[in-house]
């Protein structure tokens, strides 16, 4: 039997658009878009969440390789290109992707340099 499904509240007398876009541009330039869109009217409705609660289904020992393979995609970069940026094989981001080899913290370091991420979520 599957798990209920966990809806969200909808608000019955909001009329407008909930604008859900990944954009990609420099750091820089963020805070100014914020405040464009706070000038047209936009409101900011996300609230943080601990980690934990984000990845339910993870365990401490597989968040690091998990959140490795999160990264790389959210720059758009194949395994092969990550391992050329970092200098390795590519059999070495397979394999710490996979979890048959840890990431030290300064592996973690690198990646989270090559990666615009902070390191300590590799850790």
């Amino acid at each position: 039997m599957r798990e209920r499904e966990k809806m969200h509240h909808i608000d019955s007398t909001f009329e407008g658009a909930i604008v859900d876009k990944m954009l990609r541009g420099p750091k820089e330039k963020v805070a100014d878009l914020i405040k464009i869109a706070l000038v047209l009217g936009f409101k900011e409705i996300s609230e943080p969440i601990p980690w934990r609660d984000a990845f339910p289904d993870y365990t401490d020992e597989q968040l690091p390789r998990v959140s490795l393979v999160g990264a790389r995609h959210k720059e758009g970069l194949t395994q092969k290109q990550l391992a050329d940026k970092l200098g390795i094989k590519q059999g070495y981001i397979s394999d710490m992707e996979s979890g048959k080899r840890s990431i030290g913290i300064a592996m973690a370091k690198r990646l989270g340099k090559a990666l615009n991420i902070s390191y300590k979520i590799f850790l």
